[in-house]
């Protein structure tokens, strides 16, 4: 069982698969203990074994983290484990249906902004109450390229994401003379299990693969590499930014 040290401690919500998981594996070769969180027992302790075979410590944390009660658990749990809560990484998100405003439900609007907006909130909340203590931590939220333009595909989606962003810039100007750094990352077209669904073909490929500048489709683990930065000493004076991860599709 792990046990409080002086290790540093990472969260990393949504971390069974993905960008999550790739994540939640970089924490650990960097010399983390990581905390995996997510809602799949199976896949999740798959995580942790695979990092623990590797010689680091991990545990996982099954929460819901659009329920604030769920979430206030989870920090707490860590607390009691490690003592401790330097990074968080909060990556997690599910929601409704896209399509046309006036087509979409009420339970659509719902079901998105939930996922992918209430959660970074409550997961912030309770990441600073336990890193307000010790003068210092890092959060970085994952946003998306949809949160920095129009997506009229599924138009909830990109509300969502710039709610993501609309919320790290505020926290991160309340926070950082507490110590504490608050960022975003806005990935491009990544290949992650959600996206191999949409590539079911070599012409969707080819149309996606050709809205990058850079040729190819992301990786988890270059993503993994930016939330480590930013959670690094070496990202000391990043503060409120929301860095594309895009291969140059934004710009």
């Amino acid at each position: 069982m792990p046990h409080k040290s002086d290790r540093k401690v990472a969260l990393v919500t949504g971390a069974t698969s993905g960008i999550g998981k790739a994540t939640a594996i970089a924490f650990a070769r960097d010399g983390y203990n990581v905390v995996v969180n997510g809602r799949d027992e199976k896949r999740g302790a798959s995580v942790v074994q695979e990092i623990t075979s590797a010689g680091s410590q991990a545990i996982w944390i099954p929460a819901d983290v659009t329920d604030e009660s769920a979430v206030e658990s989870m920090v707490t749990q860590i607390l009691n484990i490690f003592g401790r809560l330097d990074c968080a990484f909060n990556n997690a998100g599910s929601g409704g249906r896209g399509g046309n405003i006036a087509d979409l439900t009420i339970d659509d609007f719902n079901q998105t902004i939930d996922g992918y907006l209430k959660s970074v909130f409550l997961c912030m909340k309770y990441e600073i109450h336990a890193m307000l203590p010790q003068g210092n931590g890092a959060i970085v939220n994952n946003s998306s390229v949809d949160g920095k333009r129009a997506f009229a595909a599924d138009p909830l989606y990109s509300a969502a994401k710039h709610g993501v962003i609309g919320l790290t810039k505020s926290a991160a100007l309340q926070y950082a003379p507490k110590g504490i750094r608050i960022n975003a990352v806005c990935p491009g077209w990544v290949k992650t299990p959600a996206l191999e669904q949409i590539l079911s073909d070599a012409e969707s490929t080819q149309k996606t693969v050709s809205q990058e500048p850079i040729g190819r489709i992301g990786k988890p683990e270059e993503i993994a590499n930016a939330v480590l930065w930013l959670c690094s000493e070496k990202a000391s004076f990043v503060v409120g930014t929301a860095m594309e991860v895009d291969g140059g599709y934004l710009s």
